[in-house]
């Protein structure tokens, strides 16, 4: 029976054994602006900032802003922003009620209240979770400037709706007003993230520099040579590529989607309701470089570790993590299994698992003082986690953003080197095969992809599945330019063969899944 919702007043009648704020929250001031409050920014980011702010480091709150959906703010508006954090294991549950977001904000509500936060002077970081799709990037990785978010903000400087528009107002402003700038810490899976936000926000900037874009009566995107004669927009783009840091970083934590049942229990514990508590694990990793003009909390007093160049990290993460959650995730689905764990039990994706590890361990780099051997250890007991119920479904959201750096960059490694991605060109044809499943033998919208609309199309074509693989690789853009294409998409092709002749047994068993195989080795 629960007595009322969490908030501030409520927090001295939570149980004993539940972790809250050791701080005064009330003498905290915001320092930090987060795009995209979602779970894995309130599990992970959030919380290294209230062990921060708990150790006096006062002036580093955030505001949390949603660039589309009012839902977060929502469900802790009420709450003061504070929320809890469940971290489960096999052992049992630890609450911990966080109280670093200190506000929230919804952009498309209020789009002047997000700009007033990021062009405050105590405002000294940007951070971002904002997923991958959301970079609007084109095939070839540039920004895509036909996108329309990206013609609306250029026409509507002032009334942004993507990031890139909210950044590159934010900064102009600051700029004209003769602030610092801040530094923009991207936290998404996207290769040498930082960098990657970077050279697209220049992008951006060069277009707001040089040009109005406007739809002419035809509906054609138009340039026009007019600058934007706003004060500070002059040479925008040459300001953040001289003056704006923004390091890269690597982040580690399994977050499953919150249910009403964990809600409930949630509830139960706390004796008050809480509508919106994050689901997580032990583990959490962040590794950042450590530029930061502007200064930054001391993170690596709570387990940051802050390095000269995260790339290394960052392609361990990816590939060893990401990629055998993005394998595991495919072939669960198209195995009947629902869960991580309940996947990763399967024998044959257990075994399927050891084999990509061992593919994909000689494409990281050699001499980074990496350890993958214990790495890949430690995964395998964190997608053992019977407490999380981390949905395969949810992990399969947005694979033509994932897979390239996730997979497809080891599998061409792995050729560059003289080797075969046997295994790793598998995960591509299992997306593929489950993208195709959905309205079949996979309910229709179980997870979803930015190209779901070209891909229904294409495969309602029925074409032979050489050409049809081509097809998909030619729409996500999957190695394009690079000299091994037509060789990866053989290998795929030939999965996408198997699959349709028996679905995940008859791949296996052409791989020979079924013996024991090696555990990976250096």
């Amino acid at each position: 029976m629960t007595r009322g919702r969490l908030s501030d007043s409520a927090l001295p009648s939570l149980p004993s054994e539940v972790l809250v704020p050791a701080y005064d929250r009330a003498s905290i001031t915001p320092g930090i602006v987060h795009l995209g409050v979602g779970a894995f920014h309130r599990a992970h980011q959030a919380a290294y900032v209230d062990a921060c702010l708990a150790a006096g480091e006062s002036d580093w709150g955030i505001i949390g802003v949603s660039l589309r959906s009012p839902d977060t703010r929502d469900a802790l508006a009420p709450q003061d922003g504070l929320y809890t954090l469940a971290i489960r294991d096999s052992a049992g549950e630890q609450l911990e009620v966080v109280g670093s977001i200190l506000s929230l904000l919804v952009a498309p509500e209020n789009p002047d209240a997000v700009l007033a936060a990021l062009t405050d002077p105590r405002t000294r970081i940007v951070t971002l979770t904002i997923t991958e799709k959301a970079y609007l990037r084109a095939a070839d990785g540039t920004l895509d400037g036909a996108h329309p978010d990206i013609v609306h903000d250029l026409a509507n400087p002032g009334s942004p709706k993507t990031a890139h528009g909210f950044l590159a107002e934010a900064l102009a402003r600051r700029r004209a007003a003769g602030t610092p700038a801040f530094t923009v810490l991207c936290c998404d899976n996207l290769p040498a993230n930082g960098a990657t936000l970077h050279r697209l926000l220049i992008e951006y900037a060069k277009l707001r520099d040089s040009r109005l874009i406007r739809q002419d009566d035809a509906g054609l995107i138009r340039q026009d040579d007019a600058r934007l004669a706003r004060q500070g927009d002059a040479d925008l783009a040459r300001h953040i590529a001289d003056d704006v840091a923004f390091p890269s970083s690597m982040v580690d934590r399994i977050v499953p989607a919150t249910t009403d049942a964990d809600r409930a229990r949630v509830a139960q514990q706390l004796g008050l309701e809480d509508a919106w508590p994050v689901m997580t694990e032990p583990f959490r990793q962040w590794v950042i470089e450590d530029r930061f003009p502007a200064g930054r909390p001391a993170w690596e007093k709570f387990g940051v570790t802050m390095v000269e160049d995260v790339g290394p990290f960052e392609d361990m993460k990816l590939r060893l993590l990401n990629g055998a959650h993005s394998g595991i995730a495919y072939l669960g689905l198209l195995s009947g299994h629902a869960t991580v764990d309940r996947a990763f039990a399967d024998p044959s994706i257990r075994q399927f698992v050891d084999w990509l590890w061992a593919e994909a361990i000689p494409t990281l780099p050699q001499d980074a003082g990496l350890d993958p051997i214990p790495y890949t250890a430690e995964l395998a007991d964190r997608f053992s986690n019977t407490a999380l119920a981390h949905r395969t479904a949810q992990i399969a959201n947005d694979g033509s953003q994932k897979l390239p750096q996730r997979i497809v960059a080891s599998a061409l490694a792995r050729f560059e080197a003289g080797l075969l991605p046997e295994h790793l060109s598998l995960v591509v044809a299992a997306w593929i095969a489950a993208c195709a499943a959905r309205g079949k033998t996979l309910p229709e919208g179980h997870f979803t992809d930015p190209l779901d609309a070209a891909l229904a199309d294409l495969f309602s074509r029925n074409l032979p599945t050489a050409q049809m693989t081509a097809a998909v690789f030619d729409l996500a853009g999957f190695a394009k330019g690079h000299p091994e294409r037509r060789k990866l998409i053989e290998f795929v092709a030939t999965h996408l063969v198997h699959f349709k002749q028996g679905g995940p047994k008859v791949a296996f068993a052409a791989l020979g899944i079924g013996n024991e195989p090696p555990r990976p080795a250096e």
